[in-house]
């Protein structure tokens, strides 16, 4: 693979590495809206997928939160068609990722083949369960027998381990949903012949989705790389080489205000970014919207912090009496500043916020985005009625509820 060393160090002020990261994320400008969800996952790279839904499923949420109102089902139509336009696997967690880039993962395949474990041991079974998808496919796992033994969510049958594996070593392959249940197939019936023939080394791997992480995020730390597409050990180390040599074609770049790189020979730059990306100044109007808290913006959270200085944590897990922000909390982004929060939840056709949360600092036009991005949402998912029961800066409570009743809706 040709490589040339990386060009000298851009430096960058904070502001400009935001403005950059919202327009590579789709936030900023027109041309992100352009070519729809299909177009969004390829500039995207990865969609996060998650079992919670409140107002729609995060991967749902991630298309509307850059398109607006675009319908569901097209978004599932657009993730999830025949031909595949996609498929899921493991990159910065279960993602959904543009079907080209199934010989990419290729590196992560081999790996789990040489463990053969991931959370469960492999049942003896396997060939079994193959023969059967190769028999009766596409399939779930109710038509293989059933997902869980009967005790907690981690409690798998043999079968849904088995066809688990399965997907993790590429023999089978997840290229659409019937509700919420993957949909199995042979990899050899679903991924384009020519995909599933290229055979890529691991460091080729490693080297094209830097470059591909790099261009999704825009401006980057070396951290939030590896965490895009979860390499570390000897994957670490060729991501390393890849950004050293220029092979992932990003250049280094200092951003004010970050932390300084670590390690052995670090020098004066402390990211990396996408030269594309750096050669026209980002331009155009921002995106007010809430955020899921998979999305690929807020998903890492020390960049959340690094880049807007905004703390987020998802309270899913946490006991219910030992929450800040609540259940589900969206980041809500605005004018290209991540304003505040929500905790949504639904009655019927009202939208209820449990709570609504401002940044400090924040004054009544910060309220004003808070509406329009809550009159947006409720609008997208049939709601009629918006109820906001709490919120955290009282003085705000006034202006929120006189901008949801300007905008239509009811308010506090």
């Amino acid at each position: 693979m040709p490589t040339s060393l990386p060009a000298p160090v851009t430096d960058l002020s904070a502001d400009e590495a935001r403005r950059v990261v919202l327009r590579a994320q789709g936030f900023l400008g027109a041309d992100s809206r352009r070519g729809g969800v299909t177009a969004m996952l390829r500039r995207l790279a990865a969609v996060q997928l998650d079992t919670i839904s409140v107002l729609a499923r995060s991967h749902e949420l991630v298309a509307y939160a850059r398109l607006g109102a675009v319908g569901r089902a097209k978004v599932e139509r657009a993730y999830w068609h025949d031909p595949a336009q996609a498929f899921e696997y493991w990159c910065h967690a279960a993602c959904v990722l543009p079907i080209e880039h199934w010989p990419l993962y290729s590196f992560r395949r081999r790996a789990f083949r040489e463990r053969r474990y991931r959370w469960h041991e492999v049942p003896p079974t396997i060939d079994k369960v193959l023969d059967k998808v190769r028999d009766e496919g596409p399939v779930t796992t109710t038509d293989l027998g059933g997902a869980k033994n009967g005790g907690p969510w981690w409690d798998w049958s043999d079968v849904k381990i088995a066809v688990e594996f399965l997907l993790d070593i590429g023999e089978v392959v997840c290229t659409r949903r019937v509700g919420w249940r993957r949909v199995y197939d042979l990899a050899e019936r679903v991924v384009p012949a020519g995909l599933l023939a290229e055979d890529l080394t691991d460091e080729e791997c490693v080297t094209r989705l830097a470059r591909i992480a790099g261009t999704a995020l825009g401006v980057a730390t070396r951290a939030d790389l590896a965490d895009f597409i979860r390499v570390s050990g000897p994957y670490g180390a060729l991501l390393d080489q890849a950004l050293a040599s220029g092979a992932a074609g990003l250049v280094p770049v200092t951003v004010a205000g970050w932390p300084a790189a670590r390690g052995k020979g670090a020098g004066r730059a402390n990211a990396w970014a996408d030269p594309e990306a750096l050669a026209v100044a980002p331009r155009g109007r921002h995106r007010t919207t809430p955020l899921s808290p998979f999305d690929s913006l807020v998903w890492d959270r020390g960049r959340t912090e690094r880049v807007f200085g905004f703390t987020h944590r998802l309270e899913a897990y946490v006991p219910k009496d030992k929450r800040i922000h609540g259940y589900f909390t969206m980041p809500v982004l605005a004018g290209g500043r991540l304003i505040g929060r929500i905790d949504p939840a639904r009655e019927g056709t009202t939208l209820i916020v449990r709570q609504a949360g401002f940044e400090p600092g924040a004054g009544p036009r910060a309220a004003e985005a808070m509406a329009e991005a809550l009159r947006e949402a409720a609008t997208w998912v049939g709601c009629s009625g918006i109820r906001v029961e709490r919120v955290s800066a009282p003085e705000l409570a006034a202006p929120l509820a006189a901008a949801l009743r300007d905008g239509g809706h009811a308010g506090l």
